[in-house]
């Protein structure tokens, strides 16, 4: 990388570049150590220590810090110490530093890369202060340890957007997963100043992720009687349970007994304030709990009650509504019969009128045929001739009596219309 054009690159920055071009691997972290006097001789918060790291991130250096962190430092000169302190001259290279040059890769890849090799550097140094043996080796990693948890807190606490990735890593619960008192105590710091620098993170992280961090801090409160174990893991509890009400919840359901077992082992310990906070914020979620599951429990009641009163109102009704199905049915089917009768009646009575019919006609001819029998064969024109004479004389009786009811009613309506018109004449002639 070069350096943006429009000021002059530091000559202790060029210096350190063409250092590490040409020194081994073990020496370079010694080397790397430099910065820390490169950037202390700088104003705080100043122009030129923002030129300082902008420079140290063009020529590299940063990017080459993040990498060092990586390698066994037991064989270094300095061992753990070199390292811890190297974390410490890259939390404060990165915070305060945005880049103008290549802003994405600092954000996205070496911001989290960094976080991340602290964390596993934190590992190692545990892993070899909770085997060793010496006093005085003990201290020092003790030491070593604090420093690093130290530069990952300001790293976080520069860069907000860390927390989240720090809090999901299984480095992290690795570190807080140890009986060890002072580096129990050092990772429960971090993890307070992770929640201060970024209350919102717990928003942000899955219940499973949040489960193994609790159930750790809830087993320390349960299996430990150091009160230094005892007051961090209550505050680091305090601060979750503040800043999320859903672990509040969280807490209630899935830790039975722990207010009282809070109150029981830590009351008179130390940290009353502290302790008094945290029961209050359980208790009242533990009431608004039971409150809760006391109305669930009230209401399933009056629905059982309801339902019992409306199932028995229907069974008494039941004989009666039976009676009244009953009934209608009869009723109905009573009906019918009568309607099948009628219609019976009506079709026997067509069949007898037809009939009747039928031999008042058969005995009108017989008679006819009886009086044609007596009338003599000569007079038989004679009696056609009348009969058609009765007949043509029916026929027009009854036209002319058609005809004459037919003129009557036009007149009759003609008429009617005179009479209107001679009354709506009069009456106007009146007004």
């Amino acid at each position: 990388m070069s350096a943006g054009a429009g000021h002059t690159v530091d000559r202790r920055i060029l210096e350190l570049a063409s250092k590490l071009t040409e020194s081994s691997n073990n020496s370079d972290p010694l080397l790397l150590l430099n910065l820390r006097g490169i950037l202390d001789s700088a104003s705080s918060r100043g122009e030129e220590l923002q030129r300082l790291k902008e420079d140290s991130y063009s020529y590299g250096l940063i990017q080459y810090c993040v990498l060092v962190l990586k390698q066994d430092y037991s064989q270094v000169e300095g061992g753990w110490g070199t390292a811890a302190a190297l974390a410490d001259v890259l939390s404060k290279c990165c915070v305060g530093l945005d880049p103008k040059i290549d802003a994405d890769v600092f954000y996205s890849k070496l911001l989290p890369s960094a976080a991340l090799n602290m964390l596993v550097l934190g590992r190692w140094i545990q892993a070899r202060y909770v085997r060793s043996v010496k006093d005085e080796e003990s201290a020092e990693l003790l030491r070593c340890f604090r420093k690093v948890m130290d530069a990952l807190c300001w790293l976080v606490s520069g860069h907000v957007q860390l927390a989240e990735l720090v809090l999901r890593q299984e480095h992290f619960l690795q570190l807080l997963m140890t009986d060890d008192v002072e580096s129990s105590t050092a990772v429960m710091s971090l993890l307070q100043a992770i929640l201060r620098a970024n209350s919102a993170v717990l928003h942000q992280i899955p219940e499973e992720t949040l489960h193994p961090i609790l159930d750790e801090l809830i087993y320390k409160l349960s299996a430990t009687s150091n009160p230094v174990t005892g007051r961090s893991a209550t505050q680091s509890l305090l601060l979750m349970v503040e800043n999320n009400p859903q672990i509040v919840r969280m807490v209630g359901t899935r830790y039975k007994g722990l207010r009282s077992l809070l109150s029981k082992k830590w009351t008179g310990k130390g940290f009353g304030r502290e302790l008094s906070r945290l029961l209050d914020v359980l208790y009242s979620s533990s009431y608004q709990q039971e409150e809760m599951q006391r109305l669930h429990r009230a209401a399933c009641i009056i629905q059982a009650l309801w339902r019992g009163f409306r199932i028995r109102k229907r069974m008494r009704k039941l004989p009666g509504a039976v009676t009244s199905l009953q009934r209608s049915f009869r009723a109905k089917r009573h009906e019918e019969s009568k309607q099948q009768q009628r219609l019976r009646e009506e079709e026997d009575l067509r069949e007898c009128l037809k009939l009747r019919r039928l031999r008042a006609m058969r005995e009108f001819r017989e008679k006819q045929l009886a009086l044609l029998e007596i009338v003599h064969a000569g007079q038989m024109d004679k009696h056609i001739r009348d009969t058609q004479e009765t007949a043509a004389l029916m026929v027009q009786r009854h036209w002319r009596g058609y005809r004459d009811r037919k003129s009557f009613m036009l007149q009759k309506q003609a008429l009617r219309q005179y009479k209107a018109a001679v009354t709506i004449q009069r009456a106007v002639s009146m007004s």
